[in-house]
């Protein structure tokens, strides 16, 4: 996959406004995390992927308009909306699957799906029953590791005021465990 350099948020929506998917990096030239998540977004081999970097030490607009205030965070948009985050360095599987479960591409005429973050780690086993519940439903997620996160590990007890994963976060509501039920009301699942 080849990452792409943009040196300003007029550029960037310049090149993505006609793409159904795309993605851009926002690193720290010199950062051992940023250094981390470039080259593990790298080792991710998808031609069809259109991956988008910029160097906040010199790019100085995109992080602002998005309101980003960790770096390395990688900004998943369709089209020119913005749609989703990931923070920090991830492997790059992880990088692979966030890539395959924002693939989807939905009738423009069928309802807004929720946005929706799950908070895990790997070696939860109700994140991976929460998980697979989602892809077999065809629902986008953002799949978050606060063991690899500790500022999304805060900010998730921020918000819940819960440490234990998995979490799910829709459409800003939290849900702390693997309440089925309420999930699948809250994504119209039947």
């Amino acid at each position: 996959m080849e990452l792409k350099k943009v040196s300003s948020h007029q550029e960037l929506i310049s090149n993505i406004k006609d793409l159904q998917k795309s993605y851009v990096l926002l690193f720290k030239s010199g950062s051992t995390t940023s250094d981390c998540a470039i080259n593990n977004l790298s080792q991710v081999e998808n031609d069809d992927l259109h991956v988008f970097t910029a160097d906040v030490a010199t790019v100085r607009d995109i992080h602002v308009k998005y309101d980003i205030k960790t770096i390395p965070t990688l900004l998943a948009f369709e089209k020119d909306h913005y749609q989703n985050v990931v923070k920090g360095c991830n492997n790059p599987d992880f990088y692979r699957s966030f890539f395959e479960n924002t693939a989807y591409v939905f009738d423009e005429k069928s309802p807004r799906q929720p946005s929706v973050t799950v908070y895990s780690t790997p070696s939860c086993s109700w994140c991976t029953t929460l998980k697979s519940h989602l892809r077999k439903h065809k629902i986008r997620f953002s799949d978050i590791d606060v063991s690899r996160d500790q500022s999304m590990a805060e900010e998730l007890m921020r918000k819940s005021g819960q440490q234990g994963v998995p979490q799910t976060e829709i459409d800003g509501e939290i849900i702390v465990g693997f309440d089925k039920a309420r999930i699948n009301k809250l994504l119209n699942i039947n």
